[in-house]
């Protein structure tokens, strides 16, 4: 995939403007599922079709206008061991992307759910009105493959707009507060919330989940997936999709991440629950129960995170783990939740404690290239920075 290139200015157009995300006159797809009648963001599902040989795919056809893309299928138990590719008209030009690959998400991130589905990682793919998609698996492949395509809806535009009667269809009745967090011995940051991002809190409706012992000993740093760069401006779009796959595709409860950067160093705030409170995430299979989850926007494998992702990170980072005695440049014990073996091949059985630093990466607990190589590499610039000033 492509490294991001492209600046803007994220939080002015984030509250004062809103996208299109598609052409107009752009012919749709027979896909299934229909704008909500607010105009919010919104799912659909194309049936992936058999072929020989542990294949599968989705012929080269036009689509309703979408920006985010990701594969799901019925048993989230079942492995889809195999390659798994996607390419996708750009609305604007109409010309289509290379083929970019798509892994897989480790089961159970959210725990056991009814309706929870198998899936890969979703795509940023920017606005799109076509799609292809194709699968070689290594024996047979899960049943009940889809495509999922997302169309993150405008964005919130003004304060009024987000008290209109389509807002407060997205925003059910706030539940009682919770008590606060623990002061930090760090600054909070600055937080982007649900709400101002465009959050549809009708999906989710369970409330939160805490941790059970009440206490973030890490935080695990992510990426997601890109497949052609963004604009900051773009990134309350970005975060509106990847919640809306989340829930719908994924069957989760929330958002997995708890927290979301862009490259211009906006904080987005993640799964609900309360920005100062230990708010249990779905984001690193096996130590979801002792930490918190910040993954940076954007494909991190070539290229680096820009200086404000880096400093954004470090703030909020050391603003959680400075709520319960941790540091940046500290270590901990977690213990595992899962039997496995992550990115470099050390093994950890469920039930058992193991070393970490307080800020590691995704890989450091789980088999996974992310964040990216060059932004694991950064890593220790995170741990080494100011937590005042980022540096």
């Amino acid at each position: 995939m492509k490294p991001n290139r492209v600046r803007g200015a994220a939080l002015a157009l984030l509250l004062g403007a809103s996208a299109s995300w598609g052409l107009p006159g752009a012919a749709a797809g027979a896909a299934a599922g229909s704008l909500p009648a607010d105009g919010g963001a919104a799912l659909y599902r194309l049936a992936l079709t058999p072929g020989g040989r542990g294949t599968a795919g989705l012929d080269r056809q036009r689509t309703r206008p979408f920006a985010l893309l990701g594969v799901s299928w019925t048993d989230p138990s079942a492995e889809l061991a195999g390659t798994v590719e996607a390419r996708t008209r750009d609305a604007a030009t109409g010309r289509w992307s290379p083929w970019t690959a798509l892994e897989p998400v480790a089961p159970g991130l959210d725990g056991p759910r009814p309706g929870a589905r198998g899936s890969t990682e979703p795509v940023w793919v920017g606005p799109s009105d076509g799609a292809e998609v194709r699968i070689r698996g290594r024996g047979a492949l899960p049943a009940g493959l889809e495509a999922a395509l997302v169309d993150p809806g405008p964005d919130p535009a003004s304060p009024a707009q987000r008290s209109g009667p389509a807002s407060a269809r997205r925003q059910p009745p706030a539940p009682r507060p919770a008590p606060p967090g623990p002061a930090s011995t760090a600054p909070r940051p600055a937080v982007v919330p649900r709400i101002a991002w465009g959050a549809d809190e009708t999906l989710d409706t369970e409330g939160p989940v805490y941790l059970p012992g009440g206490r973030i000993k890490a935080v695990f740093v992510h990426h997601t997936a890109d497949a052609r760069p963004y604009d900051c401006a773009q990134s309350a779009a970005i975060v509106r999709a990847i919640h809306v796959f989340h829930v719908k595709a994924n069957g989760w409860r929330d958002i997995g991440y708890n927290f979301l950067v862009d490259r211009c160093g906006t904080v987005f705030e993640g799964r609900q629950g309360g920005i100062d409170r230990p708010v249990r995430g779905a984001h690193t299979g096996g130590w979801n129960a002792e930490s918190s989850g910040i993954a940076v926007l954007g494909e991190h494998t070539a290229e680096g995170a820009p200086p404000a992702a880096l400093a954004a990170v470090a703030r909020v980072a050391a603003y959680k783990l400075g709520q319960y005695g941790g540091v940046l440049d500290g270590t901990t014990t977690l213990t595992a939740g899962a039997t496995q073996r992550n990115f470099s091949g050390a093994s950890f059985t469920a039930g058992r404690a193991y070393p970490f630093r307080a800020v590691s990466g995704h890989r450091d607990g789980f088999a996974t290239e992310c964040p990216g190589d060059a932004l694991y590499a950064q890593l220790e610039r995170i741990r080494t920075a100011d937590a005042v000033s980022g540096w």
